[in-house]
């Protein structure tokens, strides 16, 4: 990174400047007007004080502090670090924070740019990365995503670093340390969200993929041997798992139960896991606004029947069910074992008449909204905006960051198109791909989850300016 950072000094000193100071202001924009605490972040938040102040790692339930492992610590470690200099709940420090974080990933970011690039790109990416308010939405919210994209995008630029010209020149045991450094970087991101593995996959998946394409052309790519591609494999490996082993041992020791990471549905043990009720959402659920109509409201919250949409019900006998359903559980509000194998009965009668549609379409559609959705979730805009019933300033809102996020997209295809045999590309394309697979496989499409993705679709706008150098 040394190379990058000179030259930029000293040839485009005042654009890196001026970009830098408007990408600030913009951040601290946010954290002033639209702070964003949300139920998640106080749960963090719970976890982080219980273990500062009492050292243990769990949450507080009627006064009691609970063990848990529904949360990887990766997170509330973070939390608890800040809350012990600053105060606890100190959530404005954690947003500054975190602020750091997301202007350090506007520049690897541009490091990755220069390095597969050009100069001309990296100011490009600097520039998209700085004024990107999507990142800048979640730097201004106590979540785990910038921290997890700061991650994502440090493992990334040390693997391009370790893998092509322009990165770690030293032989053997200064690669070596690249490697492991990128390693460790996925290790983090793992310890923040499970997801973080897709990264893990990515990089392990590129290098295999060397592998097999220097043994059936019979010679090595540059720079690489087999051997070299063997062992990057490995310090990669250790890297991402070691930072696991701890926490490993606690859950195995405090909680009886081997859990290197979390419970898929966040759930501690003594905790009903909605299985049928979760997999019978899957087999109707396309877009964000069935996940906040419907999906957050059980168990606790009445559903509405009406907010469901019509492609929940193939018959009006199943649309007669599903009332029932739905009137059972508002009954309480809370799901039980029987309901819920009520609801997987349901779930298996409509996967069995159209599994085209539960296996195949319906990923698909939910991929395309998280990914083309406007981001505003964090915003109190109306999330059907297509109604067009909003207030106008929300309105405006969701019209707006519709149109750019498509903007970056399209850009992004377009950047990719142009200059899709640049070396490294395929690592980036192939970590895209495993992401928006996995996000299909989900009950809840978010959008928030495809934003580890934006510094590689910010890297491939960006070289839509890209020129030889």
């Amino acid at each position: 990174m040394r190379e990058l950072v000179r030259d930029l000094v000293r040839k485009q000193a005042r654009f890196f400047l001026v970009t830098g100071l408007a990408a600030l202001g913009l951040r601290l924009l946010l954290v002033w007007r639209f702070p964003g605490v949300v139920d998640d972040s106080r749960l963090y938040a719970n976890i982080a004080e219980n273990w500062l102040r009492h050292g243990v790692y769990g949450v507080t339930n009627s006064g009691v502090i609970m063990p848990t492992f529904s949360r990887l610590p990766g997170y509330p470690a973070f939390l608890a670090a800040i809350f012990a200099v600053f105060g606890i709940e100190n959530f404005r420090a954690v947003l500054l924070v975190q602020v750091l974080f997301d202007l350090g990933t506007c520049l690897l970011i541009t490091d990755l740019a220069r390095r597969l690039l050009s100069q001309r790109a990296a100011q490009a990416a600097f520039l998209l990365a700085a004024l990107c308010l999507f990142l800048a939405n979640y730097a201004a919210t106590a979540l785990t995503e910038t921290l997890e994209i700061f991650f994502t995008t440090l493992a990334l630029d040390l693997a391009i670093c370790a893998l092509y010209p322009g990165a770690a020149r030293e032989p053997g045991r200064g690669r070596a340390l690249v490697w492991l450094g990128c390693g460790l970087s996925i290790g983090a991101a793992i310890l923040l969200r499970p997801d973080g593995g897709i990264l893990l996959a990515a990089v392990g998946g590129y290098l295999f993929w060397l592998l097999l394409v220097s043994l059936s052309q019979g010679r090595e790519p540059p720079r690489l041997t087999l051997r070299s591609i063997v062992w990057s494999g490995v310090l990669v490996a250790i890297g991402a798992t070691a930072p696991l082993i701890p926490w490993t041992l606690r859950n195995l020791r405090t909680m009886h139960r081997f859990e290197p990471l979390a419970p898929r549905y966040a759930n501690d043990s003594d905790e009903l896991v909605m299985t049928g009720f979760n997999r019978w959402v899957k087999t109707w659920t396309e877009d964000y606004v069935s996940v906040q109509e419907i999906y957050w409201n059980v168990p606790g919250t009445e559903i509405d029947f009406t907010r469901l949409p019509g492609r929940a019900c193939d018959s009006p006998q199943q649309r007669d069910q599903t009332r029932q359903l739905f009137a059972d559980y508002n009954r309480d509000h809370d799901m039980t074992a029987e309901l819920d194998a009520r609801f997987a009965g349901l779930a298996a009668d409509r996967i069995h008449a159209a599994p085209f549609r539960y296996y195949l379409w319906l990923p698909v559609v939910r991929i395309a909204d998280m990914w083309l959705r406007p981001r505003t979730e964090l915003f109190p805009s109306d999330p059907r905006w297509w109604e067009f019933n909003d207030d106008r300033r929300w309105l405006a809102l969701s019209l707006g960051f519709g149109l750019i996020n498509l903007l970056y997209v399209a850009m992004a295809v377009a950047g990719l198109l142009r200059h899709r045999t640049i070396c490294g590309i395929g690592l980036f394309v192939l970590f895209l791909f495993l992401r928006s697979v996995f996000l299909g496989t989900l009950e809840n499409p978010e959008p928030r989850y495809t934003l580890e993705c934006y510094p590689a679709v910010i890297l491939f706008a960006s070289a839509l300016f890209h020129r030889s150098e």
